[in-house]
């Protein structure tokens, strides 16, 4: 994989912000809307963390296969891509990208504990096939650098060794995968906003360090808006939201 974020396809592919959630054409005819297309995402990206659970993959992987999904919806619609399934097939890509091969059948397994609907009980074949397609969807492109590769240096370099703060900037960087962020910003600007985020919430006082930082503020504060605005709708998305969006995606237009 490439070293260098600057010169990778995952540069290459960040998104402005108004391209993320663009409802595709085919979707829009199922009556989905915006807020629609957020849950299913939102509910895929825990779907994958939860199957990630039972296979004991690590963190690592699991972000891997949630950036690929919501790649892949920046291209393709709902509809033509099966989420149930698709989902899974990045998990199953991300591990073979970033070396923690899981067999097909285990994986297919836990798909069908975790799924009881006949309709999306799923194969071997129907991953094998669904891995060409997201595949393509990707262009090939399975670059993917993370929030966590910087964090560990700058949580050092800012001073911090404190295991709580620690704990809750890690945290908090996970959950920045339940958002578009890492289709938008570089990684290493969503760890400075977890930092930052974590800094204030602990009353850890380290504007100095952030002011000697070659990087806009500005941007830093916007994706840490971004993230706490997550947390505060966050109890709005619903179990029976999910559902709904969902029967929408299978009636016919």
């Amino acid at each position: 994989m490439a070293s260098n974020f600057w010169t990778s396809t995952h540069y290459k592919e960040l998104k402005d912000p108004e391209e993320v959630n663009v409802v595709h054409p085919l979707d829009a005819q199922r009556g989905i809307s915006v807020e629609d297309f957020r849950l299913i995402k939102l509910h895929m990206s825990n779907y994958i963390s939860k199957l990630a659970q039972h296979i004991k993959i690590r963190q690592r992987v699991i972000a891997t296969a949630v950036t690929y999904m919501r790649r892949v919806y920046t291209r393709k619609s709902l509809t033509e891509y099966e989420p149930r399934l698709v989902a899974p097939t990045c998990l199953y890509l991300a591990c073979k990208a970033e070396e923690s091969v899981v067999h097909a059948k285990l994986l297919v397994f836990y798909m069908k504990k975790l799924y009881a609907d006949e309709k999306f009980r799923y194969e071997i074949k129907d991953i094998l096939e669904m891995e060409m397609k997201v595949l393509e969807a990707l262009n090939f492109y399975l670059v993917v650098f993370h929030p966590y590769r910087s964090l560990p240096e700058f949580l050092q370099d800012s001073g911090i060794n404190d295991t709580s703060m620690t704990h809750l900037t890690w945290g908090l960087v996970n959950d920045t995968y339940r958002m578009d962020l890492i289709l938008i910003h570089p990684p290493f600007l969503i760890t400075l906003a977890c930092i930052y985020i974590a800094s204030v919430h602990k009353e850890k006082d380290i504007r100095k360090w952030f002011e000697e930082l070659s990087v806009d503020m500005n941007i830093v504060k916007n994706i840490a808006m971004e993230i706490l605005d997550f947390y505060e709708n966050h109890r709005l998305f619903t179990e029976e939201r999910v559902h709904a969006a969902f029967n929408k995606l299978a009636t016919n237009p």
